[in-house]
């Protein structure tokens, strides 16, 4: 039986993705951990993760095993504390290469994060198979060193190619998605958001923390559709933001504004959103971006400028040439803009249907089955 470790952490965008790989690789056969109070069965997939990061408590409450691993990130300056960071990594090297004598895995994959350089590295050295897997058209720096060492490299975008030391290594696949992105369907999912299926759905989100930029716009966005009946205004503030949202629209409810708007802070059943929705209002980020494709969803796209490398930026430029979608610079958002936008979209149905037909050009559903079928190849090729 094959053994696979898995590593990502800091951000969804690296923690779902591994999760959606070790989903498909347990599909085709593999056991996993599920973690009880009482029960514990035979380890064949182990997640390695930071203590102290999201992954430590989705990774088990999804009801696979975990281990952590203390690693940081450089400080662009050159300061004192790279210098005890880099001596975290070497004791971070060592406790990696400990893991591995232990669990003795036939893969190990990454799947971004800091915590991915040490046991990637440490099973490079130790000749066992490894594989990343790059979201972004512009690979982060982790990834662009492990490509040195690791066998193969599976891509979310077929563009971050050239990006790459060792492009050779490199076989686009596309980025991982939930399934249940794909099975929602639009009818239920209105039904269990209490969205009539007549009017025009738009979603509002910058991600689990907000985007401030798209929330201080959407205010009078909200005030000028209020008393629209045919418009929903599904608004998903972010933890961060929404107190101030609510605040500034005088909500009593905390949800309901008007006719047209709903705020919400967090949606934990974004498969339902996205299949109830006509348009989506986002940043740019990678599994984001799969998501929207697979639902072959139109989106205006708002990269978020701080993102390393600009990578969102160059994330939704690949939707924009597929002419799947509209992209706007953080800094030309404006409350007319958005206005503009969503009325123009939502009287132009032949334009949607068009940015929907385009989406397909670029979806890629599978993307989770064929890494976990390439992972399961590398270790049937394992010298």
């Amino acid at each position: 039986m094959k053994r696979i470790i898995l590593s990502g952490g800091g951000t969804g965008g690296h923690i779902y993705p591994a999760l959606s790989i070790a989903k498909k690789v347990r599909e085709k056969g593999i056991d996993t951990l599920f973690i009880g109070t009482k029960h514990r069965m035979e380890k064949d997939i182990l997640f390695i993760g930071t203590p102290d990061g999201m992954e430590s408590k989705i990774i088990p409450e999804e009801g696979f095993a975990f281990a952590s691993i203390p690693v940081s990130g450089l400080k662009r300056k050159i300061t004192f504390d790279n210098i005890k960071i880099l001596m975290q990594a070497i004791h971070s090297l060592f406790k990696a290469k400990a893991v591995l004598n232990k669990f003795k895995p036939d893969i190990v994959i990454g799947t971004g994060g800091y915590v991915c350089g040490p046991i990637l590295m440490a099973a490079a050295l130790s000749r066992i198979p490894t594989l990343i897997q790059e979201q972004n058209v512009i690979p982060g720096i982790t990834n662009k060193i492990l490509n040195r060492v690791v066998d193969k490299v599976a891509l979310g975008y077929e563009e971050a190619r050239i990006r790459f030391p060792e492009p050779e290594k490199c076989i686009y696949t596309g980025n991982p998605i939930r399934p249940d992105v794909v099975s929602a369907q639009r009818a239920e999912s209105r039904r269990k958001l209490g969205i009539s299926p007549e009017v025009f759905m738009v979603v509002i989100t910058g991600g689990s923390r907000g985007a401030r930029t798209i929330n201080r716009a959407m205010i009078s966005v909200h005030e000028h559709f209020k008393g629209d009946k045919e418009i929903c205004l599904y608004h998903i503030t972010g933890n961060l933001e929404y107190d101030k949202i609510v605040r500034e629209l005088g909500l009593t409810d905390g949800k309901s504004f008007g006719e047209g708007s709903q705020i919400i802070k967090y949606e934990y059943d974004m498969p339902a959103v996205l299949a109830a929705a006509d348009l989506i209002i986002c940043r740019a980020g990678a599994v984001s971006l799969a998501e929207l494709a697979a639902r072959e969803l139109p989106s205006i796209l708002i990269p978020y400028p701080y993102a390393s490398g600009d990578h969102q930026t160059f994330n939704a430029r690949v939707f924009v040439k597929a002419e799947a979608a509209k992209m706007i610079a953080d800094k030309y958002v404006t409350e007319k803009e958005l206005i503009q936008d969503i009325n123009d979209f939502r009287h132009q149905p032949e334009t949607l249907e068009r940015m929907s037909e385009a989406t397909k050009k670029i979806k890629k559903i599978y993307a989770g089955a064929d890494i976990a079928q390439l992972a399961l190849e590398m270790t049937e090729n394992k010298k």
